[in-house]
């Protein structure tokens, strides 16, 4: 059956303004182009409801009840990395059966979607608090001062775990949250070090260090830098 095209509001409020102003439902048809029927609809919703606008339109239930839901949602904020096969069974378990699509539409409707987990460095709790030191006590630092520093690190290339993915459940801009994100480390078992740098005028060589780093390999390689600053 084909599909009724929707009154503009503008038609709407014209039908109660005819209505009100003692036009009948034929009249007030024929001067719009309006069926009888739908003049007479749109009256008794504005006699209901007093309005004209559309109704919310319950649709089909939704296959997982609000305590489902609210379990689910409790289950993925816990442990992001929970899949959609474990959520399944533990609504079985609840008496509620459904299909992984059906999790997956009603965690993305609570603002939760499957996301690859983000790899980053492998902080300890005082390594935070002493960036986060840094950060406030240099905040208000002039820009120009930034231009004359220079950032440096080195890192071990190495096997480390599966090189593979890991998926987790989580709403936007929360990609960074320790839960959502994969520890990485720097050490143990690697075989090539590199050192690699930046400045505000862009990014310097990366230079691999095939001996023990010391102060003394630090300045030759700075010196070979070619942004290299003054005192830095």
């Amino acid at each position: 059956m084909a599909k009724t095209k929707e009154l503009s509001k503008d038609t709407r409020n014209k039908i109660v303004d005819l209505h009100q102003a003692g036009k009948t439902e034929s009249a007030i048809g024929k001067q719009l182009g309006v069926k009888k029927p739908t003049v007479g609809a749109i009256i008794r919703k504005w006699k209901t409801y007093k309005t004209t606008d559309n109704l919310p339109r319950s649709g089909a239930p939704h296959k997982i009840s609000p305590r489902g839901v609210k379990m689910i949602t409790r289950t993925v904020s816990k442990n992001p990395r929970t899949t959609r096969g474990d959520l399944v069974n533990d609504l079985q378990k609840a008496g509620t059966k459904v299909t992984k699509a059906t999790i997956s539409n009603t965690l993305r409707r609570q603002g939760l979607k499957s996301c690859s987990a983000r790899r980053v460095p492998l902080l300890k709790p005082v390594h935070v608090r002493a960036r986060l030191k840094f950060a406030r006590e240099h905040l208000d630092d002039p820009e120009e001062d930034w231009e004359n520093v220079i950032w440096s690190d080195e890192t071990k290339i190495e096997l480390f775990g599966k090189n593979s993915t890991c998926r987790v459940w989580r709403r936007k801009n929360a990609e960074l949250h320790p839960k959502n994100t994969i520890p990485t480390v720097k050490h143990g078992g690697g075989n090539i070090m590199l050192w690699g740098c930046f400045s505000a005028k862009g990014t310097g060589r990366l230079i691999r260090v095939k001996e023990r780093m010391n102060g003394a390999m630090y300045r030759e390689i700075l010196s070979k830098t070619s942004f290299h600053q003054q005192g830095h």
